[in-house]
């Protein structure tokens, strides 16, 4: 391979020339600000609200720095190897060439994160999975969305925690949610809300007949404490039950589930996952508040009906994404017409493609897709 090293170098080498998330002196900067900013205020570490935010920002900033630091030294290591290779070693361009490739992949991620502006990109998030048109077959693949979603997250080392599960008829689940918790959660997975179709021979059909199954996933940032949303116990009528499935002695002998409904805005949240009573009506509150936050947005921007029309037909002709696994083997996006001919790695996690070119794209305001259609990719 002929690599143009002059051309290559200042993308990585002078990664704060793009400024922002890039822009490392600056970073440092506010790092020395932060930490003047605890030396000289004595009550730092009593305000725990306050200083929690302060730390999340500095550990933040430093991991940052840290990994442009890393990429350039991961650059600096291609440009001996290439060099290497022009006195004859052929095995150095082999290992500078698969080294540039995993090189461009971090950095097309790092570069991604400059997409991430919104007011709550940076925050964790919630996801809410519905099993659609399709019986058994859309729990089955229900089930294969959710695993898709928390190897993703796991593979981004987040914290996921499935707090509300209802299992299929048979196979499956018909319908679940999942908090995951780490940095620019809900901007990387915002990508994924939408209908997930799936094209497969189903294993249920003693005929091996070829199915089509759906389901539906909504995403919702996760509120931070200092956004305030306010939720009143005067507008909540709050109900318990026996928490249903695999739960030990404990949960089959209590009250233990929790599910709460805000009157005025009629929004409906449960949790049965946790042990106790207490434990599951505060992760009742957080998925309150983050629906709350997200009807409190569509009013501001006075686009109501927009969040309304992102939440299609969980059928044919509403799917964001076509998982095609007979009679080919094809991922394709509708929207930005991204696609993936391994469907294995994608339902196994890999959807940081699509991710990425949805958040660019987005940035454009433009996306290529025409948007989906009864017959699409059958």
């Amino acid at each position: 391979m002929n690599f143009n090293a002059p051309c290559l170098k200042p993308c990585v080498k002078n990664l704060n020339l793009f400024g922002g998330l890039f822009d490392t002196p600056l970073k440092r900067k506010r790092i020395l600000e932060i930490e003047a900013d605890i030396n000289a205020s004595p009550n730092f570490w009593t305000d725990r609200k306050r200083s929690s935010g302060i730390l999340k920002e500095k550990k933040s900033l430093e991991e940052h720095i840290a990994l442009c630091d890393s990429l350039s030294k991961k650059f600096d290591d291609i440009l001996v190897a290439i060099e290497f290779g022009e006195d004859g070693d052929d095995d150095s361009i082999k290992e500078a060439d698969h080294a540039l490739i995993l090189l461009e992949k971090e950095v097309s991620v790092l570069e991604s994160r400059r997409l991430l502006s919104g007011e709550v990109d940076r925050n964790g998030a919630i996801i809410s999975i519905n099993a659609g048109a399709g019986g058994t077959e859309a729990c089955d693949w229900a089930q294969m969305i959710m695993r898709m979603i928390l190897r993703y997250a796991d593979a981004k080392r987040w914290k996921t925690e499935v707090v509300d599960e209802l299992e299929g008829d048979g196979a499956g689940i018909r319908n679940a949610t999942i908090t995951i918790e780490g940095e620019f959660a809900y901007g990387f997975l915002k990508s994924e809300n939408g209908v997930h179709r799936l094209v497969r021979i189903s294993p249920y059909d003693s005929n091996a007949r070829r199915h089509t199954s759906f389901c539906s996933l909504f995403v919702s940032p996760i509120i931070d404490d200092d956004i305030q949303i306010e939720v009143k116990d005067a507008d909540l009528k709050v109900d318990t039950y026996r928490a249903g499935g695999a739960g030990g002695q404990h949960v089959n002998r209590t009250d233990s589930a929790v599910r709460m409904t805000h009157i005025p805005s009629g929004i409906v949240v449960q949790s049965q996952q946790q042990r106790s009573q207490i434990q599951n009506r505060e992760t009742c509150i957080k998925l309150l508040k983050a629906k709350l936050y997200e009807l409190e947005i569509s009013k501001r921007k006075a686009a109501s009906q927009v969040v309304e029309d992102s939440k299609m037909d969980n059928a044919f002709g509403s799917q964001i994404r076509s998982y095609v696994l007979h009679p080919y083997k094809l991922v394709k996006d509708v929207r930005t017409l991204a696609q993936s001919s391994d469907p294995g790695a994608v339902l196994d996690g890999d959807l940081e493609p699509f991710s990425l070119e949805y958040l660019r794209q987005s940035a454009a305001g433009q996306f290529k897709g025409k948007g989906a259609s009864e017959g699409d990719l059958d």
